[in-house]
């Protein structure tokens, strides 16, 4: 069998290391808001290139606190994508704000720029784009139209750690970003984990507040928070990866390109690379007319795949009577035809033949 993720290969790299440090932290018992999340907080920070990090649960959690720190709140109107995991518009949801759904590009999948100008209302607030699978969306373009009506910029980074554009890292552009550490993450923790990131000292202040039952000091509470801090144990897990994260992305983008050289010839779409940024691949995305031929043979043969995302938002039940009569064509015909391939640092070229070998078995029959 032929998983999506390797996690098997990447934990047996560096179990001494992670094994290590969790039995120095258990023999320490510092579980909660310890010195491994305050670590991992100030090299990720670095790493980013933003002047605050701050740990919390989880990606959507990173995006919650996000919203609610930079002023977003009920009435409030957030453009967005349907493309995407139901997270981003659940987050906006959370704060009382609404979703407005637009329309992507038919290359890259992310949010299209001409879409958001044409969406835009008295009650716009903000922009919520996704960086969707590892690609940077069009952040100069973006930055440009906030910028212009005022608008507040969030990140959904959940799938893009690492990924850059135009010498910025994703995350280090807008006013505040949400990360997402799932354990199948380019970045991924042994359980959930989240990051917000802002180069706002205000915004930074209210973040950790949130995460911790609205308390700056113990036992005084300023606003009803939550209880969302980055678990000390995941941080562990997350500051052995960090070091390693370029060299793990980099060997995502060869897998990617070798999977796109083979497949080159065949009558379907491989993932489009824009120039405008260093796509890092959570995952490989490609086109089919005959993608539900290609998923049964794969799964036939035992080799992992999926469909992200068969349905999009707009026209998920909990969202049917807000986008009722809302047409986005381009993600819908996306949605129809995109399957995800394994993708993973650890996935070797003959692996990729193989699942390769599938695919044209199928087209050319």
């Amino acid at each position: 069998m032929i998983p999506m993720v390797n996690l098997k290969a990447q934990y047996a790299e560096i179990k001494d290391e992670i094994e290590r440090s969790l039995a120095e932290t258990i023999e320490n018992c510092a579980f909660i808001l310890g010195p491994n999340v305050q670590a991992f907080e100030q090299e990720a920070a670095k790493y980013l290139g933003v002047k605050h990090a701050i740990g919390v649960a989880s990606g959507t959690d990173a995006l919650h606190l996000a919203l609610i720190a930079e002023g977003i709140g009920a009435g409030d109107e957030v453009i967005t994508t349907a493309f995407t995991f139901i997270a981003t518009a659940e987050a906006i949801k959370y704060v009382g704000a609404m979703p407005v759904f637009v329309d992507i590009d038919p290359k890259t999948f992310n949010i299209s720029p001409e879409a958001i100008k044409q969406a835009i209302t008295p009650k716009t607030k903000a922009v919520m784009p996704v960086h969707l699978f590892g690609q940077p969306a069009d952040m100069t373009a973006i930055a440009d139209i906030c910028s212009k009506h005022n608008l507040k910029l969030i990140e959904d980074c959940c799938q893009s750690f690492g990924a850059s554009i135009n010498g910025k890292q994703t995350g280090a552009i807008g006013h505040a970003a949400g990360f997402s550490f799932f354990p199948s993450k380019n970045l991924g923790a042994f359980g959930d984990g989240g990051l917000v990131v802002t180069n706002s000292d205000e915004s930074a202040a209210k973040m950790k507040m949130l995460r911790n039952h609205g308390s700056d000091v113990r036992y005084y509470h300023d606003v009803i928070g939550y209880n969302s801090r980055l678990d000390e144990m995941q941080a562990v897990i997350l500051r052995a990866k960090l070091k390693r994260i370029d060299q793990y992305n980099q060997a995502r983008r060869r897998a990617a390109h070798f999977y796109s050289e083979l497949l080159a010839d065949l009558p379907l779409t491989t993932p489009f690379e824009d120039g405008l940024g260093e796509h890092v691949y959570h995952q490989y995305t490609l086109l089919s007319e005959r993608r539900d031929d290609i998923l049964k043979a794969l799964h036939d043969k035992q080799i992992g795949c999926a469909v992200y995302y068969p349905v999009p938002l707009h026209r998920q039940n909990v969202f049917k009577e807000e986008c009722a009569g809302l047409s986005l064509p381009v993600t819908e015909t996306v949605a129809a035809n995109c399957l995800s391939l394994p993708i993973c640092p650890f996935l070797e070229d003959d692996t990729i033949r193989e699942i390769a070998g599938v695919i044209r078995g199928v087209l050319r029959t």
